[in-house]
């Protein structure tokens, strides 16, 4: 069974996705990111794009981010704010 971390996606007022992941993919300020259980801690900013979510149960996610962001990890989480 593949490892898992917990992923919060949110944006002012909403939740957009909070549970377990395998991994997900964003959209970096330097180029295309992919996290995964157990990923060094760091923060960075997300420019426009697709996010992709492969939750621990159920199929795939997309959500597209029209605004910029950011994402931390740290602790075997990771948080993105739209």
């Amino acid at each position: 069974m593949a490892k898992t971390f917990h992923l919060t996606i949110a944006r002012v007022g909403e939740n957009l996705f909070e549970g377990q992941a395998k991994s997900v993919t964003v959209p970096g300020g330097e180029g295309v990111l992919t996290i995964l259980a157990e990923h060094e801690a760091f923060v960075t900013p997300l420019k426009p794009g697709t996010i992709r979510i492969d939750p621990a149960e159920g199929e795939p996610i997309t959500l597209q981010i029209e605004d910029k962001g950011l994402v931390e990890v740290s602790n075997n989480q990771a948080t993105v704010l739209l």
